[in-house]
């Protein structure tokens, strides 16, 4: 057939625009063809005589594909990279001016670019695309070859892919991959294609579910996309991760919040707070603050005896995780929590009164007349134990002499303690005070209690 001229009606350059960024429309294009028609991998390679070439093994370009126009199949497809019909002509008028020569083929025609008047206006030369026989009927998919372009521009424009990139994903989620980030900034990939670098991210991002933001940043150039339009997807992608990978490049990144030297993403409390819930779920872990770390050093000790690696974390993310579960649904361990279970994982080894020795019995004998003293057993307290074992007081190697178990009405009595009266009553109306207080030690109101109860006790005993 006759050559025909295609006018590109091209009214405004990219004059911004190089070659690399021309050769990344080719290769979007190229990469869109095979994942629609899911036909084998695109090439780009180098011939003999130093020309580049682009292949895909799709369906083949046609010339009504250089009509500028939305893309209905791209549109329909959230997983391709272009979708306004726009980028390849922009790119081929970028090659022309660059004088990078460009011939397109496919079993529908070979196209070329040449200057041309415009149909109408002999006055006026414009842009047209040549479109001659094909010189390859039979031909699978379209083929780009370019003659004078750079190898450091392909170079550059592979490296603008997640697909040539060598990227490490951490984390598949439904909004998009987690990327390792690599020596330098991050970089933020929407659709496989690089939109924008941080400088100060944790993690480099492949965005494949798409907002309206996202959407409408995604200008002519697809570069420089400015952070309000994905930082929603970037923390939605980390609040939904759950591998232990990413949970422990978080905590190790949230320790720096005092030095004011963490991450970004990290200054999001909902991703913190998803990192405690990730980490403990896969480890064996206590989260601490900074304060507790030091006032809590026994109980640091215990918790580190017992397996458990201490997570510090600022107090107001404490605030935030207090009482809440992990994602498989378990508590999340702070000091509070790592203390309830170590209580509850205690077992006690209770003696009954007949198997105390004499001088024990007449000691234990001494708990009605205690009760006496103080006015009759209060009604919070049901019975009065004995055990060999103690549990340890809280933040202490120390076992106790005696406890009060509010949740059974028990006051628990440590064997040792019968080895003389004085011991024994001591403790047991020390116990009697938290009974009837409710009160922790070392708090103004379990002393109160205390002093009234051993001023009741000891005024009666010296009938005043």
């Amino acid at each position: 057939m006759a050559d025909k001229m295609f006018d590109l009606n091209i009214e405004k350059i990219l004059e911004d625009w190089e070659e690399y960024h021309a050769l990344r429309e080719v290769i979007s294009n190229a990469l869109d063809e095979q994942l629609l028609t899911k036909s084998k991998d695109i090439q780009i390679l180098k011939d003999e005589k130093g020309n580049w070439h682009v292949r895909d093994f799709g369906r083949g370009v046609r010339y009504e594909h250089l009509t500028q126009k939305e893309n209905d199949e791209k549109l329909s497809n959230p997983a391709v990279i272009g979708k306004f019909g726009i980028g390849l002509k922009d790119a081929l008028a970028t090659f022309e001016r660059k004088k990078v020569r460009v011939t397109i083929l496919s079993k529908f025609g070979d196209i070329t670019l040449t200057k041309s008047k415009k149909h109408g206006f002999k006055d006026v030369i414009t842009l047209h695309a040549r479109i001659s026989s094909p010189s390859d009927p039979k031909m699978s998919g379209t083929e780009f070859v370019f003659e004078g372009l750079k190898e450091s521009d392909v170079q550059k424009a592979k490296d603008l892919f997640l697909k040539f990139s060598n990227e490490t994903v951490l984390e598949e989620t439904s909004f998009g991959q987690v990327l390792e980030k690599r020596v330098g900034t991050a970089r933020i990939y929407i659709n496989g294609v690089r939109a924008a670098e941080e400088e100060n991210f944790l993690f480099s991002y492949n965005i494949t579910s798409l907002t309206q933001a996202i959407r409408k940043a995604l200008n002519r150039e697809r570069t420089n996309v400015g952070r309000t339009a994905y930082s929603e997807r970037v923390k939605s992608m980390l609040v939904s991760c759950s591998s232990r990978e990413v949970a422990e490049h978080l905590m190790v990144d949230l320790q720096a919040y005092n030095t004011g030297e963490m991450h970004d993403e990290l200054k999001w409390m909902d991703v913190q707070e998803r990192a405690v819930q990730i980490l403990n779920a896969k480890k064996r872990v206590v989260f601490l603050t900074p304060d507790e770390l030091i006032s809590e050093t026994m109980m640091v000790d215990e918790a580190k005896s017992a397996g458990y690696e201490i997570v510090t974390i600022p107090s107001n993310l404490k605030e935030k995780i207090h009482g809440t579960v992990d994602i498989a649904g378990a508590p999340i361990v702070d000091l509070g929590q790592f203390h309830l279970e170590y209580m509850e994982s205690f077992k006690f080894k209770f003696i009954e009164p007949k198997q105390l020795s004499a001088s024990e019995r007449k000691v234990f004998d001494l708990t009605k007349k205690v009760f006496q003293l103080i006015g009759g057993k209060p009604k919070t307290i049901k019975e009065v134990k004995v055990s060999e074992t103690m549990r340890r007081a809280l933040g202490s190697f120390v076992e106790t002499e005696g406890l009060w178990e509010s949740g059974s009405g028990t006051i628990i009595i440590k064997r040792t303690a019968l080895g003389n009266s004085d011991s024994y009553v001591g403790t047991l109306l020390h116990e009697i005070a938290h009974a009837t207080s409710g009160a922790l030690d070392v708090s103004r109101e379990f002393e109160l209690e205390l002093t009234r109860l051993t001023g009741i006790a000891g005024s009666k005993a010296l009938g005043a």
